[in-house]
């Protein structure tokens, strides 16, 4: 059998490769300079496996990889593109195209609802860098040695971690830090490793970013889980990389221990499913114990059909992982290009669901996570001669509020809940009076 290696190994490709892969997408000279205005902004990164297993070259630049791992022209504004774009055609030094790219960045809300602000836990004066606490059960960790990818996603919300400006980037100097926290909260169980991608660390060093969690005086901690895109971007780690055995002996550790292991994989598009080498991975996962759920926002351009989440989610049940959330497309970065309005979402989510066979009805959407909590969109009703949203908070900052069901009055542009205005209330539940 096949892995589609193709006798390579890793080897992350960057910005000054985009002349040769806008050629090969039969961009001109012109739609190339674009390209490369919006790398000097935005993170731009890939792999062998993304360019030659993944895309499918004959419909580029219009085919959905090609669309979900390249800069697009839309995804800066058209007079931050010029700018940029101006500054490149004329050699412009290193130090004044970074300051005008940072300008462009700080513009573009890097760290959306309460990120740095409102999640960032302390606690008796200590102030807990990398990581943060949103809900009273789970703690999100951001090891260091994992906050970057095997390739970004054009639309991913945490952007700012990967563009080299230290103030905007979430990062843990080690596990010392999370234990630290742990201990002197007693209410958390779950634990979110998360970046970037943990799975770009060697087996040695994830282990010493997981194995302190293992520890019996830590026995409440009962789920792990670990966010990741390798499973698509990068299935080798799991299959050929010189440690993917010892990698996957670790995780087994993992769920001997006791602990629930989910392997939060981000698949936005069924492709990302078709390989054999991916295939392969997925059984080699669920070997160890651990289960894996998927999730993606849904995206413009990318999957932003019902016919797409319809083949995504029963190729997720069928390789025998859990359709977990369909994500609405935050409020940062270059959301004004991949953004689906919530009326759209909300409809491509139904029609696809009303598709689907029980075992794949797991998964939930279109869900905002928002500064509140997480809220899902569970549909449009007409009350009262009103048509509105119905909502749901899922989770919530304020653990009373779980499961409060709430309207809004539709909107056929609304891309976000600060985009609503409350129907039937004066406020929405989570507001204060």
């Amino acid at each position: 059998m096949s892995l589609g290696t193709r006798g390579y190994g890793f080897r992350a490709i960057g910005a000054r490769e985009l002349p040769s892969i806008a050629a090969r997408a039969g961009l001109d000279a012109a739609q190339a300079r674009d390209l490369a205005a919006v790398a000097a902004v935005l993170p731009f990164r890939t792999n062998r496996y993304v360019l030659d297993e993944l895309i499918d070259w004959t419909r580029a630049p219009d085919d959905p990889i090609f669309r979900l791992t390249m800069p697009h022209p839309r995804m800066l504004a058209d007079d931050d593109r010029a700018e940029i774009a101006t500054l490149l055609a004329h050699d412009a030094s290193a130090a004044d195209i970074r300051h005008t790219a940072t300008r462009i960045r700080k513009a573009m809300n890097p760290h959306p609802e309460g990120q740095r602000t409102l999640n960032r836990p302390a606690a008796e004066g200590e102030s807990f860098d990398g990581l943060q606490h949103k809900y009273r059960n789970t703690v999100l960790y951001f090891p260091r040695n994992g906050q970057t990818c095997h390739a970004y996603c054009a639309y991913c919300f945490r952007w700012a971690q990967f563009v080299g400006e230290p103030d905007l980037r979430m990062a843990a100097a080690g596990p010392e830090v999370l234990i630290r926290y742990l201990d002197r909260h007693p209410e958390v169980s779950d634990v979110l490793v998360t970046g970037g991608d943990p799975m770009i660390m060697s087996a040695d060093v994830l282990a010493r970013h997981l194995e302190p969690l293992l520890d019996p005086r830590l026995e409440r901690i009962t789920s792990i889980r670990i966010g990741t895109k390798a499973l698509a971007f990068w299935p080798h780690r799991f299959v050929t990389d010189p440690d993917a055995d010892q990698l996957l002996k670790l995780l087994t550790r993992i769920t001997e221990s006791g602990r629930h292991l989910a392997i939060m994989a981000h698949v936005s598009h069924s492709r990302e499913l078709e390989t054999d080498v991916v295939r392969h991975a997925i059984r080699r996962l669920q070997a160890t114990g651990a289960v894996i759920r998927c999730q993606s926002p849904i995206v413009r351009t990318v999957n932003d059909s019902a016919d797409d989440w319809i083949t995504l989610w029963r190729n997720e049940v069928r390789l025998g992982m859990i359709p977990y959330y369909m994500f609405v497309e935050r409020d940062t970065g270059p959301r004004d290009h991949f953004a689906v309005p919530l009326a759209a979402a909300t409809a491509i989510f139904t029609d696809a669901y009303r598709a689907v066979p029980g075992l794949a009805r797991t998964v939930r959407g279109p869900v905002m996570s928002a500064t509140p909590g997480k809220v899902v969109v569970d549909g449009v009703a007409t009350i009262a001669d009103r048509q509105v949203f119905a909502l749901r908070l899922l989770q919530a900052r304020d653990e009373s509020l779980v499961g409060t069901p709430f309207f809004a009055n539709y909107s056929d542009t609304a891309r976000w809940l600060d985009d609503l205005t409350p129907a039937f209330a004066p406020r929405f539940p989570y507001e204060q009076p």
